[in-house]
């Protein structure tokens, strides 16, 4: 947070400033003409695999034969151009509101916004009228900033609540069945509802490779782990709530290759396993170490967001001593907060000793290294928390330009050269 803001927040009181982002949210949909009353407009919330989601539902309306616009964690897409994400999941109201009213002018018929609890904080979620919202998980995150896990919850169900009250009809709800938060938003009143549970959609089965699910007819899936074949899922209640036939559902999940910075495997002729992947909460990150199974894991992670959820950190540092047979814990994006202090805190939740290299390409060299010496086809590298966020934080402070998916690239060619 800039010094300006931090000074702005400090002398400014919080209901002021409440009122000052409501505001904005209406004057700046008026501004640009109530775009979101004039097209679909789909929502994607939840603690994990929002962006991923989204990406899931655009390929499809693509495959029906739609223009689409998507904002998301991993970029900005207007029909056919894609620039990059802003740096926030859920960019602030005149930037939505300017999004959507872009989409309008290039033809878009469709568009899909991740949205989060932080977004809601500055009623950023305000003045969209949406015609779907998606509700994929709820973990603990934002627990500082939020209070407590309760008050994060409610303002995720707050997007539910903005599409109970959208002049939107029909609207539909789509929400993770096997959540303990699933019912409440399957409860919201209105014309559409959808739970999703792979065990409704059996038989189904997932590899490192891939997987498969069955809607009506078998769905494949080209990104491994069962958290791709719930996002996948989801996507697919949407479509059926805009009735887009299967072979659209089938055709759009089979065009999404690979996400960006999201279980990304790089390759350079290796004869092991790398993967990138954005996995920064303890389900997310389970979920990534269980979905290699039987296979080494060599796991390099860090700082895991610097100034917020200081609860999960050690509970990170647990769950990689779990699964992990090798864990180098580093850098990331540490904001004003000491690196190495956060690093500390997640080597505190493991019973042995990791190896703590701070500096990021240092510990991605040193993973690919060892993974190398193992000799083994069977070992795969896993390094999260990043995915594709362009800056890291120094050890002085000073944000630098990064790229997780980069650097790997560079270090296994460098490595593959000294054999």
């Amino acid at each position: 947070m800039s010094g300006i803001k931090k000074a702005i927040r400090a002398i400014v009181p919080a209901p002021l400033l409440s009122a000052y982002h409501f505001l904005l949210a209406y004057i700046g949909s008026a501004l640009y003409g109530f775009p979101s009353r004039k097209m679909i407009v789909i929502g994607v919330t939840g603690t994990d695999g929002k962006s991923s989601t989204t990406e899931y539902i655009n390929a499809i309306f693509e495959a029906a034969g739609h223009h689409t616009a998507v904002s998301n964690s991993i970029r900005i897409k207007v029909n056919n151009e894609t620039g990059v994400a802003t740096g926030r999941s859920m960019p602030g109201r005149f930037f939505i509101q300017r999004f959507m009213r872009r989409a309008l002018r290039a033809g878009c018929t469709v568009a899909i916004i991740e949205m989060t609890s932080e977004g809601v904080r500055q009623h950023r979620h305000r003045a969209i009228a949406l015609d779907a919202l998606v509700f994929t998980n709820l973990s603990p995150e934002h627990i500082e900033s939020h209070g407590s896990f309760e008050a994060y919850a409610d303002a995720k169900y707050q997007i539910g609540q903005v599409l109970a009250r959208s002049p939107k009809r029909p609207r539909a709800i789509i929400a993770n069945a096997d959540d303990a938060q699933g019912p409440r938003y399957l409860a919201l009143p209105v014309e559409k509802k959808y739970g999703f549970s792979l065990s409704n959609n059996a038989p189904y089965s997932t590899d490192t490779h891939g997987g498969y699910f069955t809607y009506g007819e078998r769905i494949d899936v080209a990104l491994p782990g069962e958290f791709s074949l719930k996002n996948a899922l989801a996507a697919a209640c949407v479509a059926s709530a805009f009735n887009i036939d299967r072979a659209a559902i089938r055709a759009g999940v089979a065009a999404v290759k690979h996400i960006p910075g999201r279980l990304q495997e790089i390759k350079a002729g290796q004869d092991f396993a790398v993967v990138v992947d954005y996995a920064l909460t303890p389900d997310a990150l389970e979920a990534l170490y269980t979905t290699y199974g039987t296979q080494k894991k060599i796991c390099v992670f860090g700082s895991a967001g610097g100034g917020r959820d200081i609860w999960k950190r050690p509970v990170l540092g647990k769950i990689a001593e779990k699964y992990c047979d090798s864990v180098i814990l580093t850098n990331d994006i540490a904001y004003d907060e000491d690196p190495a202090k956060i690093i500390n805190d997640i080597a505190g939740g493991m019973s042995t000793t990791p190896e703590i290299i701070p500096d990021r390409r240092a510990a991605i060299r040193r993973s690919l290294e060892i993974a190398r010496t193992n000799n083994d086809p069977n070992t795969v590298v896993l390094i999260s928390g990043m995915g594709i966020d362009s800056e890291i934080t120094s050890a002085e402070g000073a944000k630098i330009s990064w790229s997780d998916v980069d650097v790997t690239q560079e270090e296994l060619s460098r490595l593959l050269k000294r054999v």
